[in-house]
C-alpha cells in the first residue's frame, strides 16, 4: 500500500507537467491586446447655462465656486434631533437596504461577465477498486482528467461586455446615491412640516385661551349692562372657530409622525422634536455654485451617464458578433492501476493530452445580427436622450428652487411685519372697546385677522425651510458621506 500512495503523487505531477504548457499558452493569450470594435465612450458635448437663473435685483455677475451642496447634510440641517432622525433613516430605511443589495448583485454580475476573459479549467478524477469473482487478487484504478478552454477576445466582445457591466454597476451605485439624497431630503421636509403643524397648533391653542378670556370679559360686561348679547355671541364665534381647528391639526400631526416613522424603517409611533420652527437655523447665504459642477453633484445625472456608457459598450458587443469567434481547448489525463494478479501489466501508468482550436463564423442568421446591432444603437440613442433630459430637468429644478427660496424668504419677512401690525391693531381696538369708543365688532375683526395672519406666518416659515430642503436636493447635496 505504501507503493500505491507514492504512485498517485508521481502521476499527478506528471499530469500537471503535461498540462502546464496548455495553461501557460491560454494565460499568455489572455493578455494579448486585440482590437475592440465599437465606439469608445466620450462624454457628449452639451451646451449648458453659464450661470443659474437669479431673480434678485442685483444680477449674479459670476457664479460662486463654492456651493451649498458641498456641505454635508449635518451642517445644513443643524437641529440635533433632525440629525438623529436622518442617521436612523440612512441605517434602517428599506429603500436604502434594497439599493445596497442591488449594488451587491451588480458586483456579482461584473465578476460573472469578467470571468469569460480568463481560461476556464476543470478537473476531474475517479477511483475504482474491487475484487474479481474468480480471482482472489484485488485491483485499484485511478483516473485523473483535466480540461481547459479559452475564448480569444480578438475583437473585444468580452471586454466590451465587461465594460458595460462595470458601467451598470456604477449606475446602480449612483442610483443608491439618489436614494440617499431623496431620503435625507424627505426626512428633513417631513420634519419641518411637523414643526410647522406644531406651531399652528400652538397658535390655535393660544387663540383659544385668548378668546376664552374675551368671552368672559364680554359676559361680565353684559351682566353689568355695558355690552350686548351680540358681543358675547361674536366672541364665542371666534372661540368656536379656533376650537374646531385643533382636532384637524392633531390629525395632521399624527399622520405626519407616521410618515416619518416609515421613512425611519419603524412602525408608526411618535417623533421627538428638537428646536421649534421659529428657532431653526437658516444659512446666512445660499451660494448655488458653478453650473458645470451640477453634472458631477447630481447623482441622477451621473446614473444617466453610466447608463449611456453601458449602452455605448453594448454597441461594441453587438458589432463583435459579426466577426469570427475563436476558442482554444486543451485536455489531458492520466490513469494508473495495480492488480495483485497482473502486477507487471497493471502497474503501468498511461497519460494522454491534446489541444486544439475552434473557429465559428456567422454566415446566415436571417437578419438577427443586424437587428441586434440596430437594437443596441437605438438603446444608446435612448440613453443619450435620457442623459440630456436629466441635465435639463436638473437645471430646471435648481432654477425653481432658487426662485422659491429667494421669494419665500421675502414672503416670510413681510408676513412677520403684517402680524406685528395686526397685533398692535388688536391691542388698540381692545382698549377702545373697553373705553366704550367702539363696538366689539371692531375687536372681533381684528382678532380674526390676527389669528389668520399668524397661521399664514407659520405656513410661510414652513415654506421657507421646505424651499431650503428643495434647493439643497436640486443642487445635488446630501448623498456624500
Amino acid at each position: 500500500m505504501g507503493h500505491c500512495d507514492k504512485q498517485p503523487r508521481r502521476t499527478v505531477k506528471q499530469f500537471t507537467k503535461k498540462l502546464r504548457p496548455i495553461i501557460s499558452l491560454t494565460v499568455a493569450l489572455s493578455f494579448i491586446a486585440g482590437c475592440k470594435v465599437g465606439p469608445n465612450y466620450h462624454r457628449p458635448a452639451l451646451q449648458t447655462p453659464t450661470e443659474f437663473r437669479d431673480l434678485r435685483e442685483s444680477p449674479q455677475a459670476q457664479a460662486q465656486t463654492a456651493s451649498l451642496a458641498d456641505l454635508p447634510w449635518w451642517q445644513v440641517f443643524q437641529d440635533p434631533q433632525l440629525q438623529d432622525l436622518i442617521r436612523t433613516a440612512l441605517k434602517q430605511n428599506y429603500d436604502m437596504q434594497l439599493a445596497t443589495e442591488r449594488i451587491n448583485a451588480e458586483r456579482a454580475q461584473v465578476a460573472i461577465t469578467r470571468s469569460a476573459l480568463f481560461p476556464q479549467i476543470q478537473g476531474g478524477g475517479s477511483f475504482d477498486g474491487g475484487k474479481e469473482q474468480f480471482f482472489p487478487a484485488k485491483s485499484n484504478l485511478l483516473l485523473l482528467t483535466g480540461d481547459a478552454a479559452f475564448q480569444l477576445d480578438l475583437f473585444g466582445k468580452l471586454r466590451r461586455a465587461t465594460e458595460a457591466a462595470r458601467a451598470e454597476l456604477l449606475a446602480t451605485e449612483e442610483a443608491r446615491h439618489t436614494v440617499t439624497l431623496t431620503l435625507v431630503s424627505d426626512v428633513a421636509s417631513d420634519y419641518f412640516t411637523l414643526l410647522q403643524l406644531d406651531l399652528e397648533l400652538q397658535i390655535t391653542r393660544d387663540t383659544v385661551t385668548t378668546q376664552q378670556g374675551s368671552v368672559k370679559l364680554t359676559s361680565f360686561r353684559l351682566d353689568n349692562g355695558v355690552a350686548t348679547k351680540l358681543d358675547v355671541l361674536q366672541a364665542q364665534q371666534v372661540l368656536d372657530t379656533a376650537n374646531a381647528q385643533i382636532p384637524d391639526l392633531e390629525r395632521q400631526i399624527g399622520q405626519e409622525e407616521d410618515a416619518i416613522s416609515i421613512l425611519l424603517g419603524n412602525y408608526p409611533q411618535g417623533v421627538p422634536r428638537g428646536h421649534p420652527l421659529a428657532e431653526q437655523v437658516l444659512p446666512p447665504e445660499v451660494p448655488p455654485g458653478m453650473p458645470s459642477s451640477l453634472l458631477e453633484r447630481r447623482p441622477d445625472i451621473r446614473e444617466a451617464e453610466q447608463t449611456l456608457v453601458a449602452a455605448n459598450a453594448n454597441i461594441g458587443v453587438a458589432k463583435s458578433e459579426f466577426f469570427p469567434q475563436i476558442s482554444l481547448t486543451g485536455s489531458g489525463g492520466g490513469a494508473f492501476g495495480r492488480s495483485g494478479l497482473f502486477s507487471g501489466l497493471m502497474a503501468s501508468q498511461n497519460g494522454v493530452w491534446s489541444y486544439g482550436a475552434q473557429v465559428s463564423q456567422p454566415i446566415f442568421t436571417g437578419g438577427a445580427l443586424r437587428g441586434n446591432l440596430r437594437l443596441a444603437e437605438s438603446q444608446h440613442e435612448q440613453a443619450l436622450i435620457a442623459y440630456k433630459e436629466a441635465i435639463q430637468h436638473a437645471f430646471g429644478d435648481v432654477s425653481d428652487a432658487l426662485i422659491g427660496y429667494q421669494k419665500l424668504h421675502e414672503v416670510r419677512v413681510r408676513q412677520e411685519q403684517t402680524v406685528k401690525d395686526l397685533a398692535e391693531s388688536v391691542r388698540l381696538s381692545v382698549m377702545r372697546y373697553q373705553g366704550g369708543t367702539t363696538t366689539y365688532l371692531e375687536v372681533l375683526d381684528g382678532q380674526r385677522s390676527l389669528y389668520d395672519s399668524e397661521l399664514v406666518l407659520a405656513e410661510s416659515r414652513g415654506n421657507e425651510y421646505q424651499s431650503l430642503v428643495q434647493l439643497y436636493k436640486a443642487l445635488g447635496g446630501g448623498w456624500q458621506q
